[in-house]
């Protein structure tokens, strides 16, 4: 596997530097207000294009990794214009097939376990940015929670067409790797969280955006029986999941092979091409890379409802969407812009718009998926989340929570969705939300039907179903 990697200037994580002594041995970690975190724990290998190999933990390897931050390889992302710069700092290597684990300075039994799933279209992010510090939610609630970066991209699903699972000749790439990599993951975690004084009787997973949709293909894959018993999903973008095959083809036709020794610059500019040979193309070309159906260890589309269902009984799910979620990307859009830009009509049309974007592509879907899944016998409780900073103009738009539950001041004052205004008040202002999180992901229940935020912050979460 190519281990080249770039790093963007920025500085490291901060904390003291001490030991958590473990069963798998000491490994070196970062203290700081209330909580410990032992960074960069390698849970599988991969060569480029191939399925990931399981490893076990290794406290010398991690222990010299406690200031990088690990992202696999991407483009810039077009959505900094809303949510500012993510990957200040960052480390790009395919080598990031790792994960932190933050718990309680003071934890003395067995805790709770939350494991995050970032988003990001499935083509940016990483799993241990700064604005998804789990800080708080440790310290306020006695948690342990697993932050998982995985591959993105045409190097995480981009798989080749002329095999259902890749590989075999020069060129060809394994389908779905990223959702692989996210399956090891979790295995991974049920084998040795105990170590670090979580419950893997308790594991819930956490994904927002193109994380909740892993989650979601997690519970439809071949081989993951168990693994997702509990799952917080967050604005899952259910309304364009499937009807892939045009867009999948066409990219790959425009692409060809790829060098599976070659330079990740190249990867990443046939990432480029792909996307840009989709532009346009229908709805689906705003997120063209995603999992695929009808190959391992996805079902065919046809399939993937019969497997949720089957695997429904006994599966705790939240299911949430935001009320304004579409608007981010209308902003994103220069229509969009130019929309909300026309004299005395023009705010009244880019909130219609966006409301039209919010059902389709997040509250139907949601709605759908919610609804079958209690039917089939799951326990599940959906939600709408109407948090906002006062005075954002888009309102309670896509990952705007992130901030009230992963509370990072400096990180989240840069985002102009939240804004310094915003970013000043989010640790009182998301404590009902992160309360909330907590004791699903301690009960599997939700004991109010009303979430609110605090200074700063108007709106909260209100319940619409529950079974």
């Amino acid at each position: 596997m190519s281990q080249s990697s770039t790093t963007q200037p920025g500085a490291g994580p901060v904390g003291e530097a001490v030991g958590l002594d473990t069963p798998l041995g000491s490994f070196a970690a970062l203290r700081r207000d209330g909580a410990v975190r032992v960074r960069n724990i390698r849970y599988a290998r991969a060569d480029r294009f191939a399925p990931p190999e399981a490893v076990d933990p290794d406290p010398g390897e991690s222990a010299a990794l406690q200031r990088t931050l690990f992202a696999c390889p991407q483009p810039p992302s077009a959505a900094d214009e809303v949510y500012g710069p993510q990957l200040t700092g960052a480390t790009f290597t395919e080598d990031c097939l790792r994960l932190s684990i933050t718990r309680p300075a003071d934890l003395t039994g067995p805790a709770p376990v939350l494991v995050w799933v970032h988003g990001g279209a499935y083509v940016s992010g990483a799993g241990d940015l700064p604005g998804y510090d789990p800080t708080a939610l440790c310290r306020e609630h006695g948690m342990v929670v697993v932050n998982v970066t995985y591959r993105l991209g045409a190097l995480g699903f981009f798989g080749s067409p002329e095999a259902p699972d890749g590989g075999g000749r020069p060129g060809g790439r394994t389908a779905n790797l990223g959702l692989l990599d996210i399956v090891e993951a979790l295995r991974w975690v049920h084998r040795h969280v105990a170590a670090f004084g979580g419950d893997p009787e308790r594991v819930t997973v956490l994904g927002q955006s193109a994380g909740a949709d892993l989650i979601a293909h997690v519970l439809g894959a071949d081989g993951t029986e168990g693994l997702v018993q509990r799952a917080i999903l967050q604005s899952a973008p259910f309304g364009i999941r499937g009807g892939r095959t045009e867009i999948h083809e066409r990219m790959a036709g425009t692409v060809g092979d790829l060098d599976p020794t070659g330079a990740v610059e190249d990867v990443l500019d046939a990432q480029r091409r792909a996307a840009a040979a989709v532009a346009g193309m229908n709805d689906r070309s705003g997120m063209p890379f995603a999992p695929e159906y009808g190959r391992a260890p996805l079902p065919p589309e046809d399939e993937l409802r019969a497997t949720w269902r089957r695997r429904a009984p006994g599966t705790e799910l939240l299911v949430t969407w935001m009320a304004q979620d579409g608007s981010a990307f209308v902003q994103l859009d220069p229509k969009g812009r130019a929309l909300r830009a026309k004299p005395l009509v023009g705010p009244a049309l880019f909130r219609l718009v966006s409301r039209r974007v919010t059902d389709a592509l997040f509250r139907r879907g949601a709605k759908t998926f919610a609804t079958d899944m209690a039917d089939a016998g799951a326990a599940v409780v959906s939600a709408e989340i109407t948090a906002r900073p006062v005075g954002n103009p888009l309102g309670a738009t896509h990952a705007v929570e992130l901030g009230l539950l992963f509370p990072h001041t400096e990180r989240w004052a840069e985002a102009p969705v939240v804004g310094p205004d915003g970013a000043a008040h989010l640790v009182e202002a998301g404590r009902e939300l992160r309360a909330a999180w907590a004791e699903f992901a301690t009960t599997g229940r939700l004991s109010t039907d009303r979430v609110r935020t605090g200074t700063g912050w108007s709106g909260g979460l209100r319940v619409v179903a529950r079974s």
